[in-house]
């Protein structure tokens, strides 16, 4: 009997923000495996359902149950926050299967459910930070050698990419965040626009502009994406925007006059 398995992003949190598509699947699951947080930010979706919640760091385990109640024949769902293939549980549940002889030709199913990312999500709270070039880097150096992730701080602030980062601070990591922001001091002005924001979209969450030379002084932990602009961004009337390049093309001014 072949099963189904469904890598569902849950987007940032709160239930509007899940894609039709995505709550077609989960109302349409019989097993549903995820992170315990994630599991309960969805649970008035999961009535009648297996459910199987696990903690952190336990991705590889929440990955075999996954796959295991698939082969099964069952409809199972493993949830990511976010977008399930941005730093989510797509990457090593296919990983997983891949290196177990699985291929879309034979086997269980697999079907990737796109989502809300934090980093869009966040974006949408503040303005249009993210309208040209920009990138994602995550602070965690759990899987990723802290030297790998400079040079690509290094790389990001040269560029003059916006960039978005993931996983900036925890309880034990605390130094990381402080030593981004002195790599970005190297190539950015002091008053670059940075948004820091936690929590998108949910009742606890909050969202705060200020600047790179100050944005470490704000509270920042897991929760948190933080938004740093390039030589281009401005804030204005509370809102963090990023030029695309109209502005020095056309008088935009006169084109809204106009309309």
């Amino acid at each position: 009997m072949t099963g189904q398995l469904s890598l569902v992003s849950i987007g940032p949190g709160a239930l509007d923000q899940l894609t039709v598509r995505a709550l077609e699947v989960i109302r349409a699951a019989e097993v549903v495996v995820g992170y315990k947080s994630y599991v309960h930010r969805i649970e008035s979706l999961l009535e009648g359902k297996t459910v199987v919640g696990s903690g952190m760091r336990q991705e590889l385990e929440r990955c075999t149950e996954a796959i295991r109640w698939a082969q099964s024949g069952k409809k199972t769902v493993l949830i990511s926050s976010g977008d399930v293939g941005i730093y989510g549980m797509a990457g090593p549940a296919y990983e997983m299967l891949l290196q177990a002889g699985w291929s879309p030709e034979q086997g269980v199913r697999v079907e990737v459910i796109p989502g809300v990312s934090a980093l869009n999500a966040c974006a949408a709270l503040v303005g249009a930070p993210l309208t040209h070039d920009f990138c994602a880097i995550s602070l965690s150096d759990l899987l990723t050698p802290w030297a790998v992730i400079q040079r690509r701080l290094v790389a990001a602030a040269q560029a003059d990419f916006v960039t978005a980062l993931y996983n900036p601070k925890s309880h034990k990591r605390t130094t990381q965040i402080v030593e981004a922001q002195h790599i970005f001091l190297q190539y950015r002005l002091p008053a670059t626009p940075v948004a820091v924001v936690t929590g998108a979209f949910r009742e606890d969450g909050g969202a705060i502009l200020t600047n790179l030379a100050q944005m470490v002084e704000h509270t920042i932990d897991m929760e948190t994406t933080v938004l740093i602009g390039n030589s281009s961004t401005f804030t204005q009337a509370g809102l963090m925007v990023t030029p695309r390049g109209y502005g020095s093309k056309y008088d935009l001014a006169a084109a809204f006059a106009a309309s």
